[in-house]
This record gives structure tokens, C-alpha cells and sequence, in this order.
């Protein structure tokens, strides 16, 4: 019921410039998206949120339960959070962020001054016996320091490269499995177990593997399209690349979407199916590494980065 909820607020948000309606019509609100803490899938939430000192600060309620949100213990673990926000284009904007967790008296300073503005989070302070964390969600900016500009660049070069050794990792266990043998290349150990339950072991092996690596190029390209504009702010000249960017990125989305639910039919671990989730996996990632190159040539020079 609540993720439902959730994705009702979030398109409703995104279709009309970050504003709502019902409990929440009226509400300085954005959309953060974390990393998983234990799939690294990514989820998006709306929180309400105040401008601060160049600062989006977000709090950490949870309607004043016990327990920390989902979005707050994934940030914990992982900084990078793509901001979702009304812009005065007349439509929502995606910016990379860092998160901080703000603590002692700027903490309890911010949080009071939110409740003074909206009493309902001094309310939800007294039901919980936690703290209720704020964070500060710091926008990416290029234009402040070359080098940390430099970093971005050897950043997106490492993680283009741990996207193609998950993808030949996914790849080689997929092949292994249709030969009959395993990705390392060792001799299948004897198995005692009933080859049927071998079977589907192995499926949910390799559906797991293959979700994983779902998970993980959604999850960069989240983080790239609030990247992205930064870079139109910093480099107009690359306005026209990013959006060729963008658009893949979509088209990707939606591959990506189909091969998920493909993958949650619960496919045996037999040959036929094993092939069906080798091509749909080919199908899905066709042309990607024309992507990574294509980004690879217009971004890193903007950034002072060479592929070696």
C-alpha cells in the first residue's frame, strides 16, 4: 500500500513541476533516489524539504515512528542521491547531490526552524524516541574546483568499467551455464541433489546475478542524469550530446524494465530458459558500449580527462 502510495505521489510530482495535491497540496516537496542498501536498487521517495544557505535540507520523520526511513538508512551507507525538483522551466529537474547528516546544535537549529514553519515535525519528534535526523543535500557544481572536476571524469571512466566486467562476468556464468560447465571454468563438482532442484538453484543464481547487474546500471544512470545537469549549466555546449544522452538513457530504462519483469517470471535454470535470458540479456545491453564511448568523447575533455 505504501510503495503504491509512493508511486502515486511521485507521478503526480513529476507531471506537474513538483507539486501535489491532497495531504501534501501546497508542500515544499523533492524526490531523492538511493541506492539499495542491500540490492543497490534504486528507490525514490518525496520528502519535504527547506532551502537553506544554497542547501536542500531533508528530514528524516518517518511520521515521528521508531525507525528510520528506508531513504535515510540507504544514504547512510551510500551519499549519492539524485534530487528531484520544481524548476521555473515549468518542469521537474534531476541534480546530483551529496548528502550529510548534520549533527549537535545545527542539527537541533534546522530542525527547530523547520518545525516552526510546519508544527507537524515538532509533533513527530515527541511521538519517536529517536533523533530525527536532518540531512543536507549539497548540489553537484562544476564550476567551483577543476579538480574535483577531474575526479568526476576518472569516476565515470572506473564505473563504465565495472558496468562491462559485471556485464562479461553476467555474460560468462550465462554462456558456462549453457555448456555445462561453470564461469571459472572448473569441472562441475558431483551433485547429489535432484537435477530439478539443481535446476532452479542455478535459475535463481543467475536471475539473481542478472538483477543485480539491472540494478546497477539503473542506478548509474540515475546518478548520471542529475550529473548531467550540471554539466548543461557548466558546458552549454554540450547541451545537445547530454540530451542524446538522456534519450538513451530512456530507451535503456525501458529495456532494462522488460528484462526485469522477464527475469521475475522465475525462469528454470534448464537450457532453454537459460538461453531465453542469454538473448534478452544481449537484447537489453545492445549498444551500450557504444553509449559509454559516445559519453567517454563529449564529457571528459569538458571535465580535463583522457582515456588512456
Amino acid at each position: 500500500m505504501a510503495e503504491s502510495w509512493n508511486d502515486r505521489i511521485i507521478e503526480e510530482f513529476r507531471a506537474n513541476n513538483g507539486k501535489v495535491g491532497g495531504m501534501f497540496e501546497g508542500a515544499p516537496m523533492v524526490l531523492v533516489t538511493t541506492a539499495g542498501r542491500r540490492t543497490g536498487k534504486p528507490h525514490t521517495n518525496p520528502v519535504i524539504y527547506l532551502e537553506k544557505d544554497g542547501r536542500y535540507l531533508v528530514f528524516a520523520s518517518n511520521l515521528g515512528a521508531d525507525e528510520h526511513p528506508d531513504w535515510y538508512l540507504n544514504l547512510v551507507e551510500s551519499s549519492q542521491v539524485t534530487m528531484e525538483i520544481g524548476t521555473d522551466e515549468g518542469r521537474v529537474r534531476q541534480y546530483a547531490t551529496r548528502a550529510v547528516v548534520l549533527e549537535g546544535e545545527e542539527r537541533d537549529r534546522l530542525y527547530a526552524e523547520q518545525s516552526a514553519i510546519s508544527p507537524a515535525f515538532g509533533e513527530y519528534q515527541e511521538k519517536t524516541r529517536r533523533v530525527i535526523p536532518v540531512v543536507a543535500l549539497n548540489v553537484l557544481d562544476l564550476s567551483r574546483d577543476s579538480e574535483r572536476n577531474k575526479m568526476i571524469g576518472q569516476q565515470l571512466i572506473a564505473h563504465h568499467n565495472d558496468l562491462r566486467a559485471a556485464l562479461a562476468s553476467v555474460r560468462a556464468e550465462l554462456d558456462a551455464a549453457l555448456g555445462g560447465g561453470s564461469a571459472s571454468g572448473a569441472s562441475p563438482a558431483v551433485d547429489t541433489a535432484p537435477a530439478a532442484a539443481s535446476a532452479v538453484d542455478l535459475g535463481a543464481q543467475l536471475r539473481g546475478h542478472c538483477l543485480r547487474f539491472c540494478y546497477d546500471l539503473q542506478m548509474h544512470h540515475t546518478r548520471e542524469d542529475g550529473s548531467f545537469t550540471a554539466f548543461e549549466e557548466q558546458f552549454p555546449e554540450l547541451r545537445p550530446a547530454i540530451a542524446r544522452l538522456r534519450e538513451e538513457h530512456k530507451s535503456v530504462e525501458r529495456a532494462l524494465a522488460d528484462f526485469e519483469h522477464l527475469i521475475g517470471q522465475g525462469l528454470a535454470g534448464d537450457t532453454g530458459d537459460t538461453a531465453t535470458l542469454r538473448a534478452e540479456l544481449d537484447r537489453t545491453v545492445a549498444g551500450l558500449e557504444e553509449h559509454f564511448a559516445y559519453e567517454e568523447e563529449h564529457l571528459l575533455p569538458a571535465v580535463n580527462v583522457r582515456r588512456d
